[in-house]
Parts: structure tokens; sequence; C-alpha cells
């Protein structure tokens, strides 16, 4: 059965308003705590965090930017990307709840459409072929009609192969810088210097004068359109 399907039956049922104060308080603390593995699972935020990961391993600048600054940036985009979804979620399901006009179930239920639409068309067919196959759900005629629980896994291991593509294609370019600095070393007799102290300075000013931080953030932000 769907989740909110259960969470629904459950509202129904007022099993929630039998149960005493604190451990109403309790369950509401432990769902706070789902908010970093929704976060991570249900947004754009893995694909911008693995990617900007690539760009500081490939420039070898080792804890620079700090991971704070990784991190930090890495929400704001994932804000700026899941911007339209975030409106949509405001709009269908925060504001008619705040103003009483439907109850938290259906403002839920409302809310994950909007996050379902978002992951549909980031999820390639082939892993959501493979979960619907290993779950044995028959497949759906629409996209909307996908589980939660087959689209999530799906969304995810589909992020993870897109980061890692994007990934590639930076470290493509500061890999040649290190073979050029190499051979030249090679070339000269100095076997024993490594190359990367050499090489280091030249992926740093390859990076800036290429405006590189312009062009990730771009990159970025168009493979979600």
């Amino acid at each position: 059965m769907d989740p909110m399907k259960i969470a629904e039956h459950v509202s129904d049922s007022g099993a929630l308003q039998n149960l005493s104060p604190p451990v109403q308080t309790a369950l509401f603390l432990g769902a706070l705590t789902l908010i970093p593995a929704a976060l991570v699972s249900l947004t754009a935020f893995t694909r911008i965090v693995i990617v900007l990961g690539f760009v500081r391993r490939a420039v070898t600048t080792q804890e620079i930017p700090p991971n704070l600054v990784i991190t930090g940036l890495s929400l704001f985009l994932t804000l700026f990307v899941m911007g339209p979804t975030i409106d949509d979620i405001g709009a269908q399901a925060v504001e008619p709840y705040m103003d009483g006009k439907i109850n938290g179930v259906t403002a839920m239920c409302r809310g994950s459409d909007s996050l379902h639409h978002f992951m549909v068309r980031q999820t390639r067919r082939s892993d959501l072929a493979l979960f619907l196959h290993l779950a044995k759900v028959t497949p759906p005629d629409e996209p909307k009609d996908v589980p939660m629980r087959v689209l999530i896994p799906a969304f995810v291991i589909s992020e993870l192969k897109t980061a890692f593509i994007m990934g590639f294609c930076i470290y493509l370019p500061f890999l040649l810088v290190d073979l050029v600095v190499a051979s030249v070393l090679t070339a000269l007799g100095i076997i024993t210097m490594p190359p990367v102290i050499i090489s280091a300075p030249f992926k740093i000013l390859l990076f800036v004068l290429a405006d590189g931080w312009h062009l990730v953030v771009r990159a970025l932000s168009l493979s979600f359109q």
C-alpha cells in the first residue's frame, strides 16, 4: 500500500489524536530526523554536492574550498534549482493547510505530488524500469502513477550516474594537465619531483582563466531543465 494512503487511513481513524502529548512530541521529533535524508534523496542536492566535490578534487586544492563552503553552496544551489517545485508545494499544499482549507495528510499528498513530478523528470527510464522489475510492479500507464517506493531509489541512482558523468567531464582536462607536466618532467630527467607540485598551479590558473565556477554552476543548473 502507498505510504500516503496509510497516513490518510491513520488520520481518518483518529489514532494520532488519541495519543498522549509526550508521545505525539516524540513522533514529531522522530520525523524531524528524516529531514536530512529527504534533502539528500528527494532533491537536487546529491548531484550538486558530488559535482562540486569532483571540482575540488580535480583542481587538487586539498581542502579549498572548505567542506562547509561546498555544503553551503550545494544547499543554496539546491534551493535555486528546486525553486519552481518549492513554489508549487507552497501554493498547492502549504498555503491551503495554513488557511485551514485542507488537513495535514492532504497537504502531504499534494506536496509529494510536486516532488514526484520533479523526480520523474530527472530519473532515467532504465533506472525506473530496474526498480519496477525488482519490486514486481506492473509498469504504469502514466509517470504520475509510479509508486514513491520505486521512484525514490531510481531517482537516487540516476542522480549518482549523472553526477559521475559530469565529474568525469570535469576531471578530463585537468588529467591532461597532469600528463603534460609529467611528460615534461620525465623529458627533463626530473623524476624525483611529484608532478602534482608543478601541475597544481597550472590547474588553478586554467580553472580561473576559464571562469570555472561560473561554468560549473551554469552546467549544474541547466542539467535539471
